[in-house]
């Protein structure tokens, strides 16, 4: 005799029913007959049979009890596969959908995208309110009709509500956090989400496909929002610079979303296709080598100061010499960069351009720091290794924009005014500054003092459109050291202590937990393979030149890390084609779990 629950809609009661049945009745059959014994008329389409004990869906149909292991004494539920659910967007807006709890979480995701999608086609969106406790969005209270819900930007989080939200102070919070996703291989009601829970909707891979202001509005809104969230919540660190060029573009999108500009209003010039082939030709007739004198530092931790060398950048590799004239000889040592990462270490308002050169090795990565001049050399030799790190070589059409974008993104860091510009008048400007910095920020500086430094800022981006200014502040959140990097606390094999695991979109990250030093970094480009030992939860990775290394997740489930590692691999098989289909089995070959 089988017991059965039944779950109505929302608000109605459930029902209890007893089956006598035998073993060799298909689900199918088995939902036929509760359906007639129920005698409701209602669409029960919907429903499926749940099986709480052990957690799972009887959703193949043609299968029988005795396929499934279903005995006399099981408590199955008959119940809606879709269900409600709070969903906080990026933005910090909460809103409530259906969402289906039998389908695999890819899918899941995959339905919640498209009805947003649809939501903001008919304009229709919901106002938060806040939670007094915990200052984040509680509930969905009002529907009006007129802007897009996912494009609009949302106003800016009072300073005492703020203050309220939860901000990782350790490694070890980061690592917590990061161990939140859930298995994209399962589904809601397997990973015990119940209706009505308040779930987080992320962008979780930090690899974003070309960003087109034409047609990806609701895309680089929830990036930026997603962006500054993570600043203002201290989730990842940027220096006091940094922090001001942030808060002064926060500020101005601010004021142009209060405004009538267009949402895809562009100051960009369009550029004719004679031109641009032009401009192309002429490109290809710089001579492929760049003799220029810079500071170089071999080693991290290093206490010897810089030291000069003439620096030669031909092709994709750096040659070094003791000086000018010696460059004639062999070089000191000569630098690969194909594969390597660009990371900028740059303050411009103390004059400090400086590159760090993460290039592969046959263990790891090798750090390698180098020292510019001025902001015109570091824009030359930054966009250079950039090129070189893919392959290509300053020859390449995109050396001129590249070097124009990164001297466009060091003149918006700038915090000094132009020379004869007026002072700004503090006084007169409603600014709530404290609203654009974090509370670590908010705390150093008097109101006064922090408006006065976000509108000295502000002078370099005021000319900025609202999407132009969206994208400058997510092109400069991937700028940062700390960019797209989730940490887990791990115990290396043959260590006795744990360590960090930082993941990048391209790279593993060894970290020393009680310096936040790296230690070592492995490109995925030299994975070979990799696999989980599920017994006794362990991921080896074995890399070019003979090279293995394996580890146990302590602060996570290690499918979370396995998911991580199996979905930048799957990112980079992907071409930028906007026509190509979303290849779903490879992700789940190269993310799912034991199954």
């Amino acid at each position: 005799m089988l017991s059965i629950q039944v779950d109505q809609r929302e608000g109605d009661e459930g029902m209890k029913f007893k089956l006598r049945v035998k073993g060799d009745l298909h689900i199918g059959g088995l939902m036929l007959k509760l359906v007639e014994k129920i005698k409701a008329p209602q669409d029960w389409s919907d429903h499926a049979i749940w099986w709480e004990k052990r957690s799972c869906w009887l959703l193949k149909t043609h299968w029988t009890l005795d396929k499934y292991g279903v005995q006399a004494d099981a408590d199955l539920r008959y119940t809606p596969q879709h269900k409600a659910l709070c969903i906080q967007l990026p933005n910090m807006k909460t809103i409530r959908l259906p969402v289906s709890f039998s389908c695999v979480v890819f899918k899941a995701v995959a339905e919640i995208c498209k009805a947003l999608r649809a939501l903001g086609l008919y304009s229709k969106t919901m106002t938060p309110t806040y939670d007094p406790d915990s200052g984040s969005p509680a509930s969905s209270t009002s529907l009006w009709f007129g802007e897009n819900p996912l494009t609009a930007c949302q106003p800016s989080l009072p300073p005492e509500e703020l203050a309220k939200l939860f901000k990782p102070l350790t490694m070890e919070d980061k690592a917590a956090i990061n161990a939140g996703w859930l298995d994209s291989s399962r589904s809601l009601m397997e990973q015990g989400i119940q209706e009505n829970d308040r779930i987080l909707l992320r962008f979780k891979y930090h690899c974003f496909f070309d960003l087109n202001p034409k047609y990806d509005a609701v895309r680089i809104t929830q990036l930026y929002e997603q962006a500054r969230w993570t600043r203002l919540l201290e989730e990842i660190e940027c220096t006091e610079e940094e922090m001001l060029m942030f808060a002064s573009l926060q500020y101005h999108i601010c004021k142009l979303t209060l405004s009538t500009e267009p949402l895809t209003n562009s100051n960009e010039p369009e550029i004719d296709e004679v031109e641009a082939a032009l401009s192309n030709l002429e490109s290809t007739a710089f001579i492929n080598c760049l003799f220029i004198s810079l500071l170089y530092r071999p080693k991290r931790l290093t206490l010897k100061p810089y030291k000069e060398y003439w620096f030669v950048f031909r092709d994709t590799t750096i040659s070094y010499y003791k000086s000018k004239e010696s460059a004639n000889k062999e070089p000191i040592e000569q630098l690969h960069l194909r594969g390597c990462e660009v990371i900028p270490d740059v303050n411009v308002t103390e004059k400090k351009f400086g590159l760090k050169l993460l290039l592969p090795a046959a263990d790891g990565m090798n750090e390698v720091y180098i020292r510019c001049d001025n902001e015109t050399q570091y824009a030359k030799w930054k966009a250079a290794c950039i090129l070189a790190s893919k392959g290509k070589t300053m020859a390449y059409s995109s050396y001129r924009t590249e070097v124009k974008n990164i001297q466009s993104f060091l003149q918006m860091k700038s915090l000094a005014p132009p020379p004869g510009q007026a002072a700004p008048d503090v006084e007169s400007m409603e600014m709530n500054a404290e609203c654009f910095v974090s509370p670590r920020y908010a705390k150093k500086y008097k109101t006064k003092q922090l408006t006065t430094r976000i509108l000295e800022a502000l002078h370099n981006i005021s000319q900025l459109s609202l999407m132009e200014a969206k994208m400058r502040f997510i092109q400069a959140w991937q700028s940062l050291p700390e960019f797209g990097i989730k940490y887990y606390i791990v115990r290396f094999r043959g260590s006795k202590k744990d360590e960090l695991l930082g993941i990048s979109y391209n790279r593993l990250i060894r970290i020393d937990m009680s310096t936040g030093l790296p230690v070592t970094t492995w490109r995925f480009s030299n994975i070979k393979q990799w696999n989980v030992n599920w017994e006794i939860k362990q991921v080896t990775i074995e890399f070019d030149q003979s090279v293995s290394i394996a580890f146990s997740c302590q602060s996570c489930d290690c499918k979370v890390v396995h998911e991580y590692i199996g979905g930048y691999i799957f990112l980079s098989t992907r071409s930028k084609d906007q026509n190509e289909t979303l290849d779903e089995e490879l992700f789940h070959k190269l993310t799912g779990g034991q199954d």
